[in-house]
């Protein structure tokens, strides 16, 4: 059995991706330093604790365990608060993987596959969005992504390293019956803050925008299921140890959902109605994100299965039900229908 390092395994992305390649018939071991991962998802193969930006501790990790393959999923990933500790972002995000790309290097590792984003495109002239367009990125987040690409582009072309990138759009669903799903916090994504809203663990979901020019004057963007994000890199990892060539590549369903929609959904099992507020749009917000996820399909033979309904079943089950008991969360409603806070509960959330 080949080991395959995922850095970042014990994340939401990360976890699925374990579960992945360890049914893969790999040997999975996951290296985390469990600030923004969870104890709960270390479900698959070995777990060593470390920290990216800790070179000589990852060395040892490397030499110990020989891996024939890395997944770099470590990132600190929230835009916004990339513009507010934006040199903790450069300094995971970029002087982090470099410490990892290096590692990799000198210990004669045969296929690297990044997590990138589709937030390297920025504000896009033209849909659907291509691995060729520009790369404009917007906010420090998207930057520090690109400025890895860049450094996996130089890697590729200079010492022959074996590299995929792979961009994301956006992540969702969950593996429930295992026990992973999304959990961030704080929690900034809409799918699971609809979710929440519903459950009544929040006190009101709020659309950002209703003048776009879309179908329904909401935001349209892209939603693929994690379980179709893993079983990319899956197939990178076997692209790239059957000798392969270094690429980078969208993961996206080609198929864009609007906000309304998004909405819509949940309230469809939902098991009481509850507020949805309006308000401007974001600076920045692009009315439209949507992949051609061709290359993926032909070069890797990849292509999404969930549809959307899935996802957010899959993300409805993992937050009612699932969630509250692995982390120990009170699963009964903080608030009532009308948003008015239930003084009698109280939702605890487990340390991080």
């Amino acid at each position: 059995m080949e080991t395959v390092f995922i850095v970042g395994g014990a994340g939401y992305v990360g976890s699925h991706c374990t579960k992945a390649i360890a049914e893969a018939g790999y040997r999975p071991v996951v290296v985390d330093n469990l600030s923004n991962g969870h104890e709960q998802f270390l479900k698959w193969g070995e777990f060593e604790h470390a920290d990216i930006r800790d070179a000589e501790r990852l060395d040892a990790v490397f030499a110990r365990h020989k891996p024939a393959a890395v997944v770099l999923c470590a990132a600190l990933i929230e835009v916004k608060d990339s513009q507010v500790e934006t040199a903790l972002y450069y300094d995971n995000n970029v002087s982090g993987a470099i410490n990892v790309i290096g590692a990799s290097e000198r210990h004669g590792v045969r296929a690297f596959v990044f997590s990138s984003t589709c937030a390297v495109y920025g504000e896009p002239a033209e849909q659907p969005l291509r691995e060729h367009f520009p790369i404009q990125p917007i906010s420090p987040y998207g930057r520090t992504k690109a400025m890895v690409e860049g450094v996996l582009a130089d890697m590729r072309q200079f010492k022959n390293f074996p590299a995929i990138s792979l961009r994301y759009f956006n992540a969702a669903g969950a593996s429930w019956q295992d026990g992973i799903g999304e959990r961030h916090t704080p929690e900034t994504h809409a799918i699971p803050l609809a979710i929440q809203t519903a459950l009544g663990r929040r006190e009101g979901f709020r659309i950002f925008g209703t003048d776009y020019d879309t179908p329904d004057g909401t935001a349209v963007r892209e939603y693929i299921h994690v379980l179709d994000l893993a079983d990319a890199h899956v197939r990178s990892i076997r692209h790239l140890l059957d000798g392969g060539q270094s690429d980078i590549f969208n993961l996206g369903t080609g198929h864009g959902h609007s906000v309304k929609e998004l909405v819509t959904a949940v309230q469809d099992l939902s098991p009481q109605p509850f507020i949805v507020g309006t308000t401007d749009r974001r600076p920045g917000d692009p009315a439209r994100l949507v992949a051609d996820n061709s290359k993926a399909k032909d070069i890797l033979g990849w292509e999404p299965t969930c549809s959307f309904a899935d996802i957010i079943e899959s993300a409805w089950k993992w937050h009612a039900d699932t969630e509250p008991r692995i982390f120990g969360l009170d699963a009964k409603p903080t608030v009532d229908a009308s948003g008015t806070p239930m003084e009698q509960e109280q939702t605890t959330v487990a340390a991080q």
